[in-house]
């Protein structure tokens, strides 16, 4: 896959989610819609923070996102996460999207934040993140 000079060789962290960006997640300049992108990274950061709590997590903040490079429609939009804290109640974790351009097959990293979770229960009230050796 050919890399974009001036970006990183390699995603950092695991590969958590693929999908495809299709026409009808557009802005009106024909890219594709910036929230679409956030709401792919948030699915991706919530299976990786559920994980680590084992159950339920809500998103509580979004430091730090930037954007690099527009999605174009047809661009293989790979998510990475990486756990980078783990507090008391929360989780923070770090989230790459990357994509491979349909037609060049061009590899590049387009986004790039950090979320916050925070551990809640079946009814929604904020718990402790378990041991990570806890059974």
């Amino acid at each position: 896959m050919p890399e974009t000079p001036g970006q990183p060789h390699a995603p950092d962290g695991l590969l958590t989610i693929q999908t495809v960006a299709f026409p009808k997640d557009t802005n009106s300049g024909g890219d594709i819609f910036g929230g679409w992108v956030i709401s792919q990274m948030d699915i991706a950061a919530g299976i990786t923070a559920a994980e680590r709590a084992r159950g339920r997590c809500a998103t509580v903040a979004i430091e730090a996102m930037r954007f690099h490079a527009p999605v174009l429609v047809g661009d293989l939009l790979s998510v990475y996460t990486r756990i980078t804290r783990v507090g008391r109640t929360s989780i923070t974790v770090r989230v790459e999207s990357w994509v491979r351009r349909q037609k060049t097959r061009e590899a590049r990293m387009v986004t790039e934040g950090d979320f916050v979770f925070v551990a809640i229960s079946a009814s929604g009230v904020k718990r402790e993140v378990p041991p990570e050796d806890a059974p």
